[in-house]
């Protein structure tokens, strides 16, 4: 009885450096990737999209206010400002 426990103990530690197996169509390339989205559930599709309206909203009303406002400030006036461009 006590040899099995000793042997329960010191287990050889080959079986703990086998290397871990890799996932089944990792990502590596762009087609594996799209099927990868076929995991994600219906219910978060809408999000995505609401969520990815919002960021292309926001990047099309920032630059657009960059080329259009001409009163915005680009770089810096009066004195301090003069002195370092000359």
């Amino acid at each position: 009885m006590h040899a099995t426990i000793a042997r329960r103990m010191f287990r050889p530690t080959a079986r703990m450096m086998r290397p871990v197996p890799k996932e089944d169509q990792a990502g590596h390339t762009v087609s594996q990737r799209l099927r990868k989205l076929k995991d994600i559930p219906a219910e978060l599709i809408p999000l995505g999209v609401v969520v990815g309206f919002a960021i292309f909203a926001a990047g099309y009303s920032s630059i657009r206010k960059f080329v259009v406002d001409k009163t915005l400030r680009l770089s810096r006036q009066g004195p301090a400002g003069r002195a370092e461009h000359h």
